[in-house]
């Protein structure tokens, strides 16, 4: 059976997109190797968020080169190709730079897949292309086995692409303009991962609160109309969503945090900076202030929150006074967990073109404030759950025999020790104690209280 090994880098948009490509050479013949070597088909799933994400990209297929050189000459005839945001961005760049790669792809072409390897045995081919018509409706079922292979949780896509235009980022180019699925598309799919083993599910898009799909009633839904639904399905007893912006946070997806059971207390809501002229330049459409109610009322709804979110430090023209209103905000909201970047132009975006670009050194030295005060909160929030019961969803195997691991609804890891659990159990557990990245707990008894509520 021929070999195919993919790479994806990024977001968790890109890890869905992998496995469906995955499932469409599945189709095709190939089965999936964990590395490249001895590989007939060897693709990278490219991220162009960031500059330095472009560049690990480019690092990989000066390696993949040799390797395909060196398989070569052993009589194996090796294939690379690009697929993703690199791909839709730098299209013939990729094969100008590195000539040994066969055929780029764009993320809304991938369903394509067997006929442009196909036409790139005759010659070297670039696809990136934003077509019309919906690849989803093109994919393939994944089987039943890659299913179970891939674990209890899953992300389904239900929106891509973006219309906000944010000055910094590259999505409305890479993309495209927002495109949100089918609900009747959606339930399928998530049908068939919970009729595989799936319970938990992440509904995934670059802006997944804009969803509106069509509905069965011919109806536009929302996301949390489609969240209801989908907690309908059997075998589904998490729910999550991500990625938002502020500006799509309507009343009724509040609500859902209230009431539907299934929608796990965890909202990875980015803001990006914590002063008002900074989010006017970066073209947010939204204050701090803006921000900091939406939060309130968020919390309001659903006290025990977890709150996530996205920073970016050294936007051009930040002053320091600036940043320290992003301090602040972190420092008010008290984010379970965050993710925090310095600023790296893209080719093609408003703000590459500003002239007052922030320092290097600068932009180290307020990143090392920022993901300190960051850490700070998340291992409060960590420990704040020492003591206390909560239920946990185990997803694998631990780090020592007898172990398992899982999740708790607020997205933390937890290790404990079971020799009557397996994978797919939910499992009541006592946290004894806050690792640095790990949480560790026993098995609750009918003593143990459940946890306090956790509004910082």
């Amino acid at each position: 059976m021929k070999k195919v090994h993919i790479k994806s880098f990024g977001c968790q948009m890109n890890v869905y997109d992998g496995q469906r490509m995955a499932d469409i050479l599945g189709e095709q013949g190939f089965e999936e190797s964990a590395t490249p070597e001895g590989a007939d088909l060897i693709l990278l799933n490219t991220c162009h968020i960031r500059e330095r994400a472009v560049q690990k990209v480019y690092t990989e297929l000066g390696k993949l080169r040799d390797l395909k050189t060196a398989q070569k000459a052993q009589g194996q005839d090796t294939r690379i190709v690009v697929a993703g945001c690199v791909a839709q961005a730098e299209g013939a760049e990729i094969q100008r730079r590195q000539p040994a790669v066969d055929l780029v792809v764009g993320p809304q072409a991938y369903h394509r897949l067997p006929e442009l390897l196909e036409q790139a045995r005759a010659r070297r081919i670039v696809d990136t292309d934003l077509p019309i018509d919906d690849k989803f409706g093109h994919l393939p079922a994944p089987r039943p086995a890659s299913i179970r292979a891939r674990g209890i949780s899953a992300f389904v896509t239900v929106q891509e692409g973006c219309d906000k235009f944010c000055a910094f980022c590259v999505v409305p180019y890479t993309r495209g303009a927002e495109f949100s699925r089918p609900v009747a598309q959606i339930l399928v799919e998530v049908e068939r991962l919970a009729a595989a083993g799936v319970q938990d599910v992440t509904l995934i898009g670059q802006n997944v609160n804009a969803y509106h799909g069509e509905g069965p009633d011919g109806a536009s839904w929302s996301l949390a109309r489609l969240m209801h639904r989908v907690a309908e399905i059997e075998g589904i007893c998490r729910i999550r969503y991500t990625t938002s912006h502020p500006r799509d946070m309507d009343e009724d997806l509040i609500a859902a945090h209230r009431d539907l059971p299934q929608l796990m207390p965890f909202l990875h809501l980015p803001v990006q900076a914590g002063a008002d002229r900074i989010l006017a330049a970066m073209n947010r459409k939204h204050t701090a202030d803006d921000y900091r109610r939406l939060i309130a009322r968020i919390r309001r709804a659903r006290p025990d929150i977890a709150l996530s979110s996205d920073f970016i430090v050294g936007f051009p023209g930040e002053t320091a006074a600036e940043f320290e209103e992003t301090i602040r905000l972190v420092d008010e909201i008290g984010f379970a967990s965050a993710y925090s970047f310095k600023y790296s132009p893209r080719p093609g975006t408003p703000a590459a073109e500003l002239a007052t670009q922030i320092g290097s050194e600068e932009m180290n030295e307020r990143l090392y404030r920022l993901q300190e005060r960051i850490e700070h909160h998340r291992q409060a929030f960590n420990h704040a759950l020492v003591g206390c019961k909560v239920e946990i969803l185990l997803e694998r195997a631990g780090r020592h025999p007898g172990q398992l691991a899982g999740k708790t609804p607020y997205l933390q890891a937890v290790q404990i020790e079971t020799e009557t659990n397996q994978i797919g159990d939910r499992v009541q557990v006592v946290i004894e104690r806050a690792g640095s990245n790990s949480l560790f707990g026993r098995k609750a008894g009918p003593d143990d209280r459940a946890p306090e509520e956790l509004a910082a």
